[in-house]
């Protein structure tokens, strides 16, 4: 007889008939959609308090309201592996706010500043994703902070969990002279038709969004589940190409374009049938496996393409071109006109960390200088719009009065840290607040430098903060110190480039944080030194001596 052969596992897919969950989050998702817990949160949870909290809520559907219980302090990074979620968590939460396409009305932002003042004790991050994340939220005050929010348009619905996540875009749609396409009348009715529908509200895991017709591409396009990026066809029409499967993680994958062109009024219809592939064919076996990026890896582009075309639209989509390259720099810092005479001054917060006071002072500012209008960036900084010229350089000095920079150094502008240890339950290490002493000190030793320089610091290996994809990108890990003791520090990445190769990890190249600052200042010396003409950070890497990146 034959040898038998072994049946493959099923991979959870809901087209090949896999409908019954295959682990614990599939399970608590088929019990009771996410969605519903926001009427549990405010008729039981906020009257009766943390304790009162079903486990399954707390741990799992409290995500689809955008709402994470945060680490409970003095747990050190070594006991992050170590202990269950009801040892590492508090009983205050970190909430999210988001902000799809970055953009803020002057209302908006005084009501995310008061809400910060009132019930998060000032704290406010910007994310890389555009939002606003807030901290020690206590559960009896969430209705009332979701009564504030939706009273001027936000929401915090979506901005977790196993759904789509919100949708970035450039922070200058409509705004910039350059810009290929406007994509603020797609991203919105993608929004206002799917965000908060049972139709997606179980995906395999989280999807993620880029909308843009940038002709820098900050909307790193190459590193999200579906990204629409503007192009102009070969009859002049404007549109989208559409990438699809991109993804950092422990896995990293970049995005594989499907060579098509999308017209502006097909978006919607577009994203609602990848969003759909992904909830019936995506694998939910294993949560490690459950990003789009694995089955856009199997199938190849090719089959991708046929599956939405002739099982989710019903037509063929014709062929498009490809986006022309990015920018060195892909944000939009500085002072620079829009295409109506006015202009936008874009400013670096030091790696995103504001507060209630400062968001209100920038409030103060837009109204006083320009329309009120702001817009936030997935690099972490900040854009205040519809400035007059004359009133550009006033602005400038106003925001360096309260330590954001319209021209920072290198340092400033291109420097991310992700949330780590001061809050998240799964980092190792301190980010913020290094990665804030890292600016300051680099600027007084390096005050020259002034080549683009991405540093990406992380707090574990979830690529929060895209660590892959940075010029030096730094995970957070426990290494062992000259004394032999344990201690915080990181694994480096070097050269990353997007859509082009992910950082080199050099044999044994790790430094401790308090040797970090000296470590950065010696590989950038160094590429300073042997650099030739216009030749990037990520290319010096590939071709430099190891010993040189050490």
């Amino acid at each position: 007889m034959p040898p038998a052969t072994k049946r493959k596992k099923g991979e959870g897919q809901w087209a090949l008939g896999y409908r019954e969950p295959l682990n614990k989050n599939e399970e608590n998702k088929k019990n009771d959609d996410g969605l519903n817990v926001r009427r549990r949160i405010i008729d039981i949870y906020s009257k009766s308090g943390f304790d009162s909290i079903d486990p399954s809520d707390l741990r799992g559907r409290f995500r689809w309201m955008g709402l994470y219980t945060q680490r409970k302090p003095g747990i050190d990074g070594g006991r992050t592996g170590a202990l269950e979620d009801e040892e590492l968590e508090d009983r205050y939460f970190m909430m999210r706010v988001r902000i799809d396409g970055g953009q803020l009305s002057g209302p908006q932002l005084r009501t995310i500043a008061d809400v910060s003042t009132r019930y998060a004790r000032g704290t406010a991050d910007i994310t890389d994703r555009q939002n606003v994340q807030l901290h020690w939220v206590r559960i009896e005050d969430v209705p009332a902070i979701w009564e504030a929010l939706e009273a001027v348009g936000l929401h915090t619905t979506e901005a977790c969990g196993d759904v789509p996540r919100v949708i970035i875009g450039c922070p200058l749609a409509g705004i910039a002279a350059d810009e290929v396409v406007d994509a603020t009348p797609e991203l919105r009715e993608i929004h206002d038709r799917f965000i908060g529908s049972p139709e997606f509200s179980n995906l395999p895991r989280k999807f993620k969004t880029a909308m843009s017709g940038c002709t820098s591409h900050c909307t790193v396009h190459e590193i999200n589940d579906i990204a629409f990026t503007g192009v102009v066809n070969e009859a002049g029409e404007t549109g989208y190409q559409v990438f699809v499967g991109g993804g950092l993680s422990t896995n990293p994958m970049f995005a594989q374009s499907l060579g098509v062109f999308v017209k502006p009024e097909q978006a919607s219809e577009v994203w609602h049938g990848v969003t759909s592939i992904f909830r019936d064919y995506g694998y939910r076996r294993l949560r490690s496996r459950a990003r789009l990026k694995f089955l856009v890896k199997d199938w190849g582009a090719a089959k991708f393409r046929e599956v939405l075309e002739k099982e989710y639209l019903g037509y063929a989509l014709p062929d498009g071109p490809e986006p022309d390259a990015p920018l060195a720099r892909r944000d939009h810092v500085g002072i620079h006109p829009q295409k109506d005479g006015s202009y936008y001054v874009g400013f670096a917060p030091r790696v995103g960390r504001v507060d209630g006071e400062l968001l209100g002072v920038i409030g103060d500012l837009a109204e006083r200088y320009g329309s009120g209008r702001v817009r936030t960036t997935n690099e972490q900084k900040m854009v205040i719009l519809d400035v007059p010229e004359r009133h550009t350089e006033a602005l400038a000095a106003a925001l360096a009065e309260h330590d954001l920079q319209v021209r920072p150094s290198t340092f400033r502008r291109q420097t991310m840290a992700c949330t780590g240890i001061e809050y998240c339950k799964l980092a190792i290490v301190d980010t913020k607040q290094r990665a804030m002493d890292l600016i300051d000190e680099l600027e007084k030793r390096l005050p020259d430098f002034d080549q683009p320089l991405s540093i990406n610091v992380n707090g574990c290996p979830n690529a929060c903060a895209r660590i892959q994809v940075a010029d030096i990108g730094l995970k957070g890990q426990l290494v062992v110190d000259e004394d032999g003791e344990q201690v915080e520090g990181f694994q480096i990445h070097l050269g990353g480039r997007l859509g082009a190769s992910f950082g080199k990890k050099v044999r044994g190249l790790k430094t401790t944080s308090a040797g970090l600052t000296d470590y950065v200042e010696r590989v950038v010396r160094r590429f300073d030194e042997q650099r030739t003409g216009t030749e990037t950070f990520a290319e010096w890497v590939h071709r430099a001596d190891e010993a040189d990146l050490k």
